[in-house]
């Protein structure tokens, strides 16, 4: 099945860019394949070691290495809502291994912090290196070499990423992604959203404020909004990493247990193990190649996806030696229709996006349209992504690791939420990159009404997100501005998101003034209302444009035109700024991620610390 020539052009580009890169990745990963199972060729100390708290059965199959080991990593903790449903999973997971002629085994845990704790706080500085340490971590627990498959617990911000990248470079191993799924819906978005703008107002106190919260976030499960987890959610399914229809089956229920003993049983069907048994030896490596990296981005346009995902994708496209860049972002947004309105995109949650059709619905759309690459290999099997348009339901009649399929609706069943490419949200995705002299970054404007877009107004130059939020207290931002936040970068002090600044920004556009924000920081997958340019490289503290940027100067944010400029002025004629003084690196451990401050690639490569894969010169 084709894909429209725009698009394979693209992929084609992608290609031929990552030439040498891809085939040393996938050198390495064959010269890692071996006949299994891989414990084989440990010591008897070494495989005595592996099996001694194992139960009798485990530790016998494990010792005789007839069996398949299926290998867990996960980020389970009790804090996270989305990963509190992580605790069962394990037991869940080793009794569908017994069942089905293997034994699993807990490899690691990885940590797991939740921006939504750490949002306009200091300890966000740590979120976008956790990723890295996450993919650190399960390096370390797949380093024992004892396992055939591997099963990842992971659904939030920078965890899936973080395992993603660590598959990759296990990338000879088959990796499945299990997901718990989203809390029930609560309270509605926009009301979240205006009780917040009130509170910033001064209109309502910390009382009334957190009830809403509370009423907002108040379950088991990820959070119902269309932010950077549940967009990991839909990339690990259009990317073929984990069962079709997975993605937002609620936590607790029977449908979820059964969809995670069946991921247990296809893990077990796809290891080396399998071969000639009926099974299909599926390595990570031939699951995400260039083709799969282009279906994340159509999925991450079509979709309304969260901008994290600019610097993750192009992470983790590089972990299996795939070059992208924010070219190739710009030219699928321009191909690729909005078709999804979730918030902050729109007034539904994710719940409803899964009722009205979900996922089934959106991939047969976009391959019935070619926007996708149907022919590529997943952790499914069958006939590549067409199986994704279909979804699972609980076989109530036979054992409870196994989920039968039907097919998906080919008609939305709420078009407020879901609609067609032929009648799209928007023409586009809704993703602008922009350039000029003050950088390169990305806007989100599928979520900023057209006619709040261009924004030109005087700059107000700041370094902390807190100086703005004085500013709006004491009564200062009652005109036009945009707020120039920089010493935000990666290098600078790890990019954290300034989501805390979203309710004064979106109340001031409310009372007609022109505003807007531009960073070199991030906005998270909530950026909302308002227009703000982030991401921009290169970075105030490295000496870029944004440095040299002084309060009052004429700052034009123009995402039609991919344009983000300061006039008037030679900043080159002007000396750089230097950083402000960190007086936050001792009280929360930030002297300890100082050496990966060093070395931290611009958001455009994915600002990553993991260090570049060996490519023969």
């Amino acid at each position: 099945m084709s894909v429209k020539a725009e698009l394979q052009a693209v992929t084609d580009r992608i290609i031929e860019r990552s030439a040498k890169t891809r085939a040393a990745y996938m050198a390495a990963c064959q010269a890692n394949m071996r006949p299994g199972p891989r414990r084989r060729r440990l010591s008897e100390g070494n495989l005595a070691h592996a099996a001694a708290a194992c139960p009798v059965l485990e530790k016998t199959e494990i010792l005789g290495a007839s069996w398949p080991n299926i290998g867990i990593v996960t980020a389970y903790n009790d804090m996270l809502s989305a990963h509190q449903p992580f605790d069962r999973f394990p037991e869940i997971i080793k009794h569908a291994a017994r069942r089905n002629g293997a034994t699993a085994q807990v490899a690691g845990g990885v940590p797991a912090m939740c921006d939504g704790v750490t949002q306009g706080q200091d300890g966000m500085e740590l979120s976008l290196f956790s990723r890295d340490i996450i993919a650190r971590g399960t390096a370390i627990a797949l380093s024992h070499d004892c396992f055939d498959a591997v099963i990842h617990l992971g659904v939030c911000d920078k965890i899936v990423p973080g395992l993603l990248i660590a598959a990759l470079r296990y990338g000879y191993l088959p990796h499945i992604f299990a997901p718990a799924g989203p809390m029930p819906s609560g309270i509605p978005n926009p009301e979240k959203a205006r009780i917040r703008q009130l509170f910033a107002a001064g209109e309502i106190g910390r009382e009334e404020l957190l009830k809403a919260e509370a009423a907002s976030y108040h379950a088991p499960g990820t959070c119902t909004f269309y932010g950077t987890a549940n967009t990991n959610q839909m990339l690990m399914e259009i990317m073929g990493m984990q069962l079709p229809g997975s993605s937002f089956i609620h936590p607790n229920t029977p449908l979820r247990d059964a969809m995670t003993a069946q991921t247990t049983r296809r893990a077990v069907q796809i290891t080396n193990m399998s071969v000639g048994q009926g099974g299909d030896f599926t390595p990570a490596c031939e699951v995400i190649d260039e083709r799969a990296i282009v279906n994340g981005l159509v999925g991450l346009m079509a979709t309304g996806g969260s901008t994290n995902l600019t610097i993750h994708l192009s992470a983790i496209a590089r972990s299996a030696g795939i070059i992208i860049n924010w070219d190739d972002y710009a030219d699928i947004s321009h191909i690729v229709p909005l078709i999804c309105r979730i918030y902050p995109n729109g007034v539904s949650d994710v719940n409803h996006f899964h009722a009205a059709g979900g996922m089934s619905y959106l991939i047969g759309e976009l391959i019935s349209s070619n926007l996708l690459h149907a022919d590529v290999k997943t952790i499914a099997g069958g006939e590549g992504l067409v199986e994704y348009t279909r979804e699972p339901i609980r076989n109530k009649h036979a054992e409870a690791d196994t989920v039968l399929y039907r097919a998906g609706p080919t008609v939305s069943l709420d078009k407020e939420v879901l609609t067609s490419v032929d009648e799209p949200f928007r023409t586009d995705g809704g993703l602008a990159v922009l350039s000029g002299n003050l950088g390169r970054g990305v806007m989100k404007v599928s979520a900023v009404k057209q006619e709040n877009w261009f924004v030109e107004a005087p700059a107000i130059v700041i370094d902390d997100q807190n100086d703005l939020i004085a500013m709006h207290k004491a009564g200062e931002l009652e005109r036009d501005f945009v707020a120039v936040l920089r010493f935000q970068g990666p290098r600078a002090n790890g990019m954290p998101e300034l989501h805390k600044l979203t309710p004064v920004l979106g109340l001031q556009q409310d009372k007609g003034f022109r505003v807007a924000l531009v960073t070199d920081g991030r906005m998270s997958g909530a950026s909302g209302k308002v227009p703000a340019a982030i991401h921009l490289h290169p970075e105030a503290l490295l000496g870029g444009p944004l440095s040299r940027v002084e309060t009052g100067d004429i700052v034009r944010v123009d995402p039609s035109n991919g344009s983000v400029v300061v006039l008037g002025v030679d900043l080159d004629s002007r000396t750089p700024a230097l950083g402000p003084v960190r007086t936050n690196l001792s009280t929360l451990g930030m002297n300890m991620f100082a050496p990966q401050r060093a070395i931290a690639t611009d958001a455009e490569s994915g600002a990553s610390t993991l260090g570049e894969l060996d490519v023969p010169k």
